[in-house]
């Protein structure tokens, strides 16, 4: 039987070794699974708002409407 040693005074590879055998027990990759907060400014998400101005032209009355009329069904 292995003698107990407290983990800080383990080596750097036998810490590795240890978590990698924790590890692999996991079901899946925490990493992968991170919900990203919504408060946290994102510079890609923000880029794209201002692109896609083409959805708003039917409703502001600068295009002829018939993307709009064709949603709707018939005029």
């Amino acid at each position: 039987m292995t003698k107990f040693v407290p983990r800080p005074k383990l080596s750097k590879k036998a810490r590795k070794e240890l978590d990698a055998q924790k590890r692999t027990t996991w079901a899946f990759s925490p990493v992968t699974k991170k919900v990203e907060s919504k408060k946290i400014y994102n510079r890609k998400k923000a880029a794209h708002v201002w692109k896609d101005d083409s959805s708003m032209s039917g409703f502001c009355g600068t295009g002829d409407g018939a993307a709009a009329n064709d949603a709707r069904g018939s005029i």
